[in-house]
């Protein structure tokens, strides 16, 4: 008899995800067997037996006729970073950012989010929840929890609305340091929007939080490319690999005669990409239904939208990135 289609890494990742929240991962998957990595931190020996026959019970349909190993550890690894980054501001990173992580969630990824721009926070406004402020548990800060499944900390949410950040580069790196050495609980990413350019407070992060990828995003004009290869050199020189780059603002379609007009080129970005040999995760439209969802606090890709569809699409290729390399590192 021949043995049944062995189910895919995200199919998996979703039942881990509802047997055991943040605390099970798939670490390798072959045709004969997967291993899940499974948190028991804290728990007794009760429960860590009755999270492991839970597991084995939720997996059990989709890995017929294959091992099934469970790996328990008892010290919980820090999230893995993913950077966003651009080589200039008013590209739209802060929305990517903030779209990427909803999108990983709706995914079954266990994610959070740090607005690390200190200097012109965002992200409470695009996740609606501007005004909360995050309580803090011991010396480190609690994230804020959003309508999306994904926890967030920003620079926002610790000074008045409209209030000037004029601190210098240690400073605002030591509060960076304090938004990701959080109690992110679940969380087994991060992704980081991080303020534009290539400055103290990046090469802070880099130094001290080293991410495990960076995602670069410019819109297709030359001067923003320009810039936006300044990043990835400076990702490069820092030992951080780039996933690839996202074109934003790539396209306008009139609301009122449908035509389509590209105010700001097209192109630029993916050209780019062959040309520094990265891959190119996609485009996102100039599209004034983006602007209008993310000032509401509502994320595109929250929804089944056509412009939802467009980040939910790069986020598949993030995942499928980070799991490739979780694969090979497992192998080693």
């Amino acid at each position: 008899m021949a043995t049944p289609p062995l189910a895919t890494s995200d199919e998996i990742e979703a039942a881990l995800h509802e047997a055991a929240g943040g605390r099970a991962r798939l670490a390798r998957l072959d045709d004969a067997a997967l291993t899940v990595m499974l948190d028991v931190a804290g728990l007794d020996e009760g429960e860590r037996s009755a999270l492991e026959d839970v597991i084995r019970s939720e997996l059990g349909v989709l890995i017929e006729g294959r091992a099934l190993r469970i790996a328990m550890t008892a010290e919980r690894s820090k999230p893995k970073l993913i950077a966003v980054g651009s080589g200039k501001g008013g590209v739209g990173k802060s929305t990517l950012a903030a779209n990427l992580a909803v999108a990983m969630a709706r995914r079954g990824r266990a994610v959070g989010l740090v607005d690390a721009d200190i200097y012109g926070p965002s992200i409470p406004t695009l996740m609606g929840r501007e005004g909360v402020r995050p309580e803090a548990e011991g010396k480190k800060l609690v994230p804020v929890a959003s309508a999306y499944d994904v926890p967030f900390l920003s620079m926002g949410q610790l000074v008045g609305a409209g209030q000037a950040v004029a601190w210098r580069g240690p400073m605002a790196g030591k509060a960076l340091g304090q938004l990701i050495d959080a109690h992110w609980g679940d969380a087994r990413e991060l992704v980081i929007d991080l303020p534009p350019g290539t400055g103290d407070i990046q090469l802070s992060m880099v130094q001290g939080h080293k991410p495990a990828a960076a995602v670069i995003v410019s819109t297709p004009q030359d001067l923003s490319l320009i810039d936006a290869a300044r990043a990835i050199g400076f990702f490069d020189k820092a030992g951080v690999p780039v996933i690839g780059l996202v074109e934003n603002m790539a396209g306008y379609v009139c609301p009122h005669c449908g035509e389509l007009s590209d105010p700001f080129g097209r192109g630029g970005a993916e050209a780019a990409a062959r040309a520094l040999d990265l891959p190119f995760l996609g485009r996102i439209p100039l599209d004034i239904a983006i602007r209008s969802a993310s000032d509401g606090g509502v994320p595109p890709a929250a929804g089944d939208s056509v412009q939802g569809g467009a980040f939910m699409a790069i986020a598949d290729k993030v995942i499928d990135w980070m799991d490739s390399q979780g694969s090979r590192t497992d192998a080693a």
